[in-house]
């Protein structure tokens, strides 16, 4: 004969109201910090975004060097991993990194849109300035990887404005957010290692378009003296990866993780009225 166990209404209660306690912790973690980001000076700003722009660089440098050694794009991701690791370590800022945290502030009131636009502009500047000048250092550097700089960035300049290339766009966003809701599901520096690495392997490997990194891989094909487009097609470029990029990381992972969370982001948006 099986036996009721009966559990008081206290447990379950909160059993009722809190049922993911790990998924709650995790939002105010995201509001907790994506507060302090948008609340930085502009100087730490400015130079947060151009050491992202610069570690990315770093990932760049690594993938053009396996990928001309060996010709294996798979390889060449798993080597940009070095980037998203130098990210996570040095704590810069990369513009696409910004689709969760930031935003989940924002929509917990913390802070307001306009500080979140300062946020995405300044970064992605940032971002850029730092990339362009680590890729005219490696094309300046290392001219046996002009060739191979000019291939991979005359891809992306050619892939033009279309659903393939917007496609492309939305899956690197939301590839990136999602890496960044994992980083920020643990506070262990092992664990959030490990999607820096896969997670820039899959978006360098599978070769998706990112705002930024496509951004690099044509910059060192334009200062390779080589390129078959020039400078406002790579603007044309990175205006369409930026669309679809925010589309995939704040369209298809950050709204509808904050979903999974209603009675926290209530709670917050209340307390922040």
């Amino acid at each position: 004969m099986s036996q009721r166990r009966d559990v008081p209404d206290g447990r379950a209660g909160a059993a009722r109201a809190d049922p993911e306690p790990e998924v709650a912790q995790a939002f105010d973690r995201l509001v907790e910090e994506g507060d302090v980001r948008l609340a930085r000076p502009w100087p730490t700003l400015i130079v947060t975004g151009l050491l992202g722009g610069i570690d990315v660089g770093t990932g760049v440098l690594a993938y053009l060097l396996v990928l001309d050694a060996t010709g294996q794009k798979l390889l060449a991701g798993l080597a940009f991993g070095i980037g998203f690791v130098a990210l996570l370590l040095a704590r810069s800022e990369l513009f696409t990194e910004n689709f969760l945290v930031p935003v989940t502030a924002v929509a917990a009131r913390r802070n307001s849109l306009a500080a979140l636009g300062r946020l995405w502009a300044v970064t992605l500047a940032g971002n850029l300035l730092g990339g362009w000048l680590v890729a005219w250092l490696i094309t300046r550097a290392l001219p046996g990887l002009r060739e191979t700089a000019t291939s991979a960035g005359t891809h992306f300049a050619a892939l033009g404005v279309n659903l393939h290339s917007f496609t492309l766009a939305v899956l690197a966003g939301l590839v990136i957010t999602l890496m960044t809701r994992m980083q920020h599901s643990t506070e262990s520096l092992g664990v959030r290692l490990v999607p820096a690495l896969l997670f820039g392997a899959l978006l360098a490997g599978g070769e998706l378009f990112h705002s930024v990194l496509d951004s690099i891989l044509m910059f060192a094909a334009l200062t390779a003296g080589r390129a078959p487009f020039g400078y406002l097609d790579w603007l044309g470029a990175l205006g369409w990866s930026v669309l679809g990029n925010i589309v995939g990381g704040v369209g298809l992972v950050a709204f509808l993780r904050m979903a999974r969370v209603p009675h926290e982001l209530a709670r917050e948006r209340a307390r922040n009225r």
